[in-house]
Order: structure tokens, then sequence, then C-alpha cells
């Protein structure tokens, strides 16, 4: 599998994961059955008018698309692939009380075209006037990781491509009450930092990060993408064995890597699972968790993903991350990641700053 580089990225999240403050040197606390996004000023990128028809994760998304592409120094980017469990929750609520309120006559279209998933891909085209390939995946837990592989075709193909690639996905009051009734994620307000000590359960969360790849090293690129595998109801066999044979396409073992940033969300029982594949598996490495600080939701990987990449380019862990330190140098970051122990991915990153 061909690798693939990353020049920049953009990362909006309910820790302050903007602005360029080093990584993650003030965690922010939310007490709270659920983490919404630390928003920055949008008019830095968009005028006031504009903002006034932009829901918020449209504005999250056209936000952290313009923070990566800023970082790459790129103004238009050869393709835009963007992964979206849910897509704009918030206009799809409008539109579908609006039907009802007014009995399906008289209706706004502009809830409703703005209500369908692909609606962050293209209005990024739009504004960036961007008429490149543009998709949009939806397949729940492993929309951020099959746009990743999309990218990856791509690059594979044209190695000088530049691809904005990213994962959104939002809370509206309406979606967690729904999720809550599957009882999917926590009924009392807690803080995020007790995550892994407190009461069993997830606690929502959202976020929308963008990342400039390319198959083409530049002196931008710090990290590489190694490959991405997802497993669907994998049981601990199929789990082991297919990481192994990632790694052996990669010409690593287990011992390899450093790092293993793990999908704990908080619900004990596939916790307890995932904690023992990775001391089966990785015995000698380090590890560390990611969704006390995002929350649990379809695209949360893509926040695993920044954060893998800024400790690879900054050569440190967050006391904030850690849940076992073997006193190892970062060279491979492995993101172990699971969505109610039904979904299961794996994205191996890597240091090139020594190669080629």
């Amino acid at each position: 599998m061909s690798k693939i580089f990353i020049t920049g990225m953009g990362n909006i999240s309910p820790q302050k994961t903007w602005g360029g403050a080093p990584l993650l040197s003030e965690v922010t606390e939310h007490i709270h059955e659920r983490l919404t996004c630390v928003e920055p000023d949008y008019t830095q990128w968009f005028d006031p008018r504009q903002l006034r028809r932009m829901s918020r994760v449209l504005k999250m998304g056209v936000a952290a698309g313009s923070i990566a592409l800023k970082e790459a120094n790129i103004a238009i980017p050869d393709a835009i692939i963007t992964g979206t469990g849910y897509g704009c929750l918030e206009d799809t609520g409008i539109f579908l009380s609006k039907m009802v309120e007014n009995k399906e006559e008289a209706l706004n279209p502009t809830p409703f075209i703005q209500s369908t998933h692909n609606t962050i891909g293209s209005l990024i085209a739009l504004m960036l006037q961007c008429q490149g390939y543009n998709q949009t995946y939806t397949q729940g837990a492993f929309s951020f990781e099959n746009s990743l592989l999309d990218a990856l075709l791509m690059v594979k193909e044209e190695p000088a491509l530049k691809v904005l690639v990213g994962g959104v996905d939002e809370i509206t009051d309406y979606s967690h009450t729904i999720q809550k009734r599957f009882g999917k994620f926590r009924e009392r307000s807690e803080s995020n930092l007790n995550l892994y000590k407190t009461e069993d359960g997830a606690l929502n969360g959202e976020g929308a990060a963008y990342f400039v790849l390319s198959g083409e090293k530049s002196d931008k690129s710090a990290v590489s993408m190694e490959f991405v595998g997802t497993f669907y109801k994998a049981d601990a066999e199929t789990l082991q064995s297919g990481i192994n044979d990632l790694l052996q396409q990669a010409g690593l073992t287990t011992k390899d890597i450093d790092f293993v940033l793990l999908g704990n969300s908080g619900d004990q029982h596939n916790d307890k699972a995932l904690q023992d594949h990775a001391s089966v598996l990785f015995s000698k490495s380090s590890t560390g968790a990611f969704k006390h600080l995002c929350g649990e939701h379809p695209v949360a990987s893509a926040f695993a993903f920044w954060l893998g990449v800024k400790m690879l380019q900054e050569q440190t862990i967050p006391s904030s991350v850690i849940l076992k330190n073997a006193n190892r140098s970062l060279n491979n970051v492995l993101i172990y990641n699971q969505y109610f122990g039904t979904h299961h991915s794996f994205i191996l990153l890597k240091s090139c700053r020594d190669s080629g």
C-alpha cells in the first residue's frame, strides 16, 4: 500500500485545537452530557453576511478546511473528500420540523438543500471555486477511514495531487435526545476528564478536522500515513491477524509500534476488549486514549489522526493522553479505534523527518 504525506491540518474540536497553541497545553473540561466544540471567531474566514446563512457544522467544516489549506500553503486543492456519519443535522431538524408544522406545504427549500451530507464538501468547493473531484463518504463510523482510502487510491495513480480530506459531525439537541433513547450515552452530567473513572457509558462528541494529503514529500511533510484498515464486527483472532497483515505490508511488526492511540469511549465492556487486544498485541508500546477529549462520534478517528500527527511533529505525548508510558521515542504511532464494539479501524502514522 502506498504511503501518503500530511502537509496541512485544521481541527475544530471540543478542545482548543486551533490558533497555534502548543499541543493540548490546556485541556478544556466539559461538565455536561456531551462535548461541544470550542469554536473560533469565524469572521476571519467568512463575511458576516455569509455567516448568517451558514449552519454551525458548515462553519466548523469550512473553517477546518481553510486552516488546513493555509498550513499547506495551497489555494485550491485538486480534490475534496469528506467523511461524515450524520451530515448536517441542524438543517435536517429544521426542515423536518417545518414540514410537520406547515403540513408539508409552503416549505423553505434552503434547510433541505443544506441538510444533505455532501453540503460541507460542496460549500468548500464553491467558496474556493474548486472544480476538481469532490466526494462525500457516509459509511457511519468508517466514513473518515473510507475518505482516507479514496485519497490513497488517488495519489497512488497521481502522486502530485493535493487532496483535502476531512471528517465532520455535529451534535444537536434533537440528535442527542434520540441517541440517548438507544442507551448510547451517559445519562448525567459529569467531567469529561473523569470519563474512564466513573459511570459506565460514552460521552457524545463532535468535531471537524481536515487534512491536506499528497503522494509527494515536501518540506512541510513531517509525517506520513502508511496504511488504513477497517474491520466490522471482527473477533479478537480476526483483528490480530488483520493488524499483523497490515503491518507486514508496511515492513513492520507489532514490536515496531512506539505508541498506540486507543479509542476508549467510557463504555467499560468495549473498552476492556480494546485494552485486552492492545495489551496482547502491543505489550512493549506506550498507549494513550483520546475520546475523553473529543467525545464519541462516527468520525472521532479524524481527531485521533490530527492528534497522532501533532505528536509526531512535536515529538511529545501530552500527559492528558497517556495511559501507559513505555518511554519510547516516537517514530510509529498506531491509531486503534472502535465504535461501540462493532467498527474497528487501524491507521498507522510514521515520522518521516529523516526518510525520503
